[in-house]
């Protein structure tokens, strides 16, 4: 007789929604409310950029499979723009085009992770790389670092501190998600020579590249280009998320295997999408460039509202609330700002060692709903 069907133990591991202990209660929750849990934007993609100036008549087969590495023009435009840009030295077969940023790291992780190989997570992090690497049997190993370190020595320190015999990768992301955190480049020069040293492969998160308010972005697989899977969205570059095109550069070998990976889960990213994304390179700069001014704004007004530091890049502020908190803990907190309308995402979505900490996305709504929201949240903040 065959064993009633189970889940397997990893999958239950993985973390559901993060908003999902509250689903029934926001679907339920009368009045006005403003989603800053989640990383988007209130812009709409540049006009030229958005599905409705797609179509089949200019585009034949464009609701078609296409190659799994990527439409050529997409291809070769991802290879101008990283060569001129983040300073890689790649060719045509060392680029693919993914399901966003999501697939890309699923992709990469999933070429270089043997169940119950370790891949270290500098946190706090993106809250779906954790389920990205559990996905794959491997097992999440989160490095305290984005608040506790200030200089390349700690970094490596931090690093170095949580390896094991079996860590196989180390994830950066720059800017930070969810501290806005620009990382210097020698701090990434001597990340990258950690892990030549050490045999690591790296996962590069730079989807957030265009947004750097403060210092500049530095690509780390300059510095590693033999180790290292750099990662890029246009969802987060361009306001389309929905489009679900993102790409990763990296080794011709390694690449050769992510698309493996990529072939045999999303297959390719939507043709349409990618479509939208080669008109992006082409026309999208001063889109990012107003995108970028209006997105400062509204973050700097919100640190400030909030009695923070302002945002270095990145669409997020990442905001200890330990002194509000009553005997409910971190959810009840939630509830109350549920109250008011506004969707915080919880900290420990990002590591487990910030149990006191709630994320808000100043993007994710328009500037005016933001400052309504984050006007709630200064209130609550100051009644604790």
């Amino acid at each position: 007789m065959p064993r009633t069907p189970e889940r397997a133990p990893t999958v239950d591991a993985i973390p559901a929604a993060i908003f999902s202990p509250l689903a029934d209660r926001i679907r339920s929750h009368e009045g006005k409310i403003f989603p800053l849990h989640v990383g988007d934007t209130w812009m709409e993609p540049f006009a030229g950029g958005r599905m409705e100036a797609f179509a089949v008549a200019d585009h034949p087969g464009m609701h078609r499979y296409v190659d799994t590495q990527g439409i050529p023009p997409l291809v070769d435009g991802l290879v101008g723009k990283l060569r001129s840009r983040n300073g890689l030295a790649c060719e045509p077969d060392e680029v693919l085009a993914t399901g966003g940023a999501t697939g890309a790291l699923a992709a990469a992780v999933g070429s270089i992770a043997a169940p119950g190989e370790e891949v270290l997570i500098l946190s706090p992090f993106w809250p779906l790389i954790r389920g990205i690497v559990q996905s794959f049997r491997a097992v999440p190993v989160e490095v305290p670092f984005y608040d506790r370190v200030g200089s390349a020595a700690e970094a490596v320190a931090a690093v170095r501190a949580r390896m094991s015999g079996r860590t196989v990768a180390l994830y950066v992301s720059t800017p930070s998600n969810p501290t806005g955190c620009v990382m210097p480049g020698d701090w990434l020069e001597a990340l990258a020579s950690f892990a030549r040293s050490e045999g690591l492969w790296i996962l590069s998160d730079e989807v957030y590249e265009d947004y750097v308010y403060e210092g500049e972005h530095v690509s780390i697989g300059r510095f590693a280009p033999e180790r290292t899977f750099s990662v890029f969205s246009f969802s987060k570059a361009y306001g389309m998320a929905g489009n679900r095109v993102g790409y990763l550069a990296g080794p011709k070998e390694a690449v050769a295997a992510a698309r493996k990976v990529g072939t045999h889960t999303v297959y390719h990213p939507p043709t349409a999408g990618q479509l939208a994304a080669v008109a992006a390179l082409e026309s999208g700069a001063a889109w990012v460039g107003d995108a970028r001014a209006a997105y400062q704004r509204v973050g700097v007004a919100a640190a400030a509202a909030l009695g923070l530091a302002p945002p270095a890049g990145g669409t997020f502020l990442f905001v200890d609330v330990a002194g509000q908190l009553d005997e409910r803990g971190l959810w009840g907190f939630l509830e109350d700002c549920l109250d008011d309308g506004v969707l915080l995402a919880p900290g420990p979505a990002c590591g487990a060692d910030y149990p006191t900490w709630v994320r808000l996305c100043f993007t994710a709504a328009p500037p005016a709903d933001v400052e309504e929201a984050v006007t709630c949240l200064a209130r609550r903040l100051a009644a604790g």
